[in-house]
């Protein structure tokens, strides 16, 4: 395999995405970034799922809603957990309250993924397709803990560029070629936890 192929095949693996379908519910991993919940309610308002269900507490590194990453002008309110702050953007952007589920526990993407499972199962949804709005060089290991959490469902991975790494740049920079063998690194060891 050559340089070129190689580093095809590391992008096309981290940057997972997918050609999307209509599905029962659109899932986000917690993060204090808006980007993945502004395209969850793109996606609700254009009919693709009729849940969505945001995820998260903090960060366990840091203890508390550290406050949010990007757009604080427009998504300023007081938030104490992921979740809160994920709902307000989604319902900023038009998702009705009705249609948000709630799991606000989770420290960790692997919980978000393990708790979003229980409050499917709570509300006795039966998801057979989700959609997952991570992001991108996130998608990978993001999805490998929500199959693992949905054994029975086609997961559709529909990412975020957030800050300045994409599929199309990412080897072309330190921060970039760091954050996506922090990625790999991250994969490869969280998934000797999962089996």
């Amino acid at each position: 395999m050559d340089f070129l192929s190689f580093r095809e095949e590391v992008t096309k693996y981290i940057f997972a995405e997918d050609m999307l379908q209509k599905a029962d519910i659109i899932l986000i991993p917690g993060n204090a970034y808006p980007q993945n919940a502004e395209r969850a309610a793109a996606l609700y308002r254009q009919g693709y799922a009729p849940y969505i269900l945001p995820s998260g507490k903090y960060s366990t590194l840091v203890g508390h809603f550290a406050g949010v990453c990007e757009k604080a002008d427009r998504y300023n309110k007081e938030y104490k957990t992921e979740w809160e702050f994920l709902k307000d953007v989604l319902v900023q952007n038009g998702v009705d309250e009705s249609a948000i589920l709630k799991e606000d526990q989770a420290t960790f993407t692997w919980e978000n993924a393990k708790n979003s499972r229980i409050v499917t199962d709570q509300n006795k949804l039966v998801i057979q397709k989700a959609i997952l709005c991570c992001r991108n060089v996130h998608a990978r290991r993001s999805l490998m803990y929500y199959q693992k959490s949905f054994p029975e469902a086609k997961i559709f991975v529909s990412p975020s560029v957030i800050g300045n790494i994409t599929k199309e740049n990412w080897y072309t920079t330190k921060d970039g070629i760091d954050a996506v063998n922090a990625e790999l690194s991250r994969i490869l060891y969280q998934f000797s936890l999962l089996v």
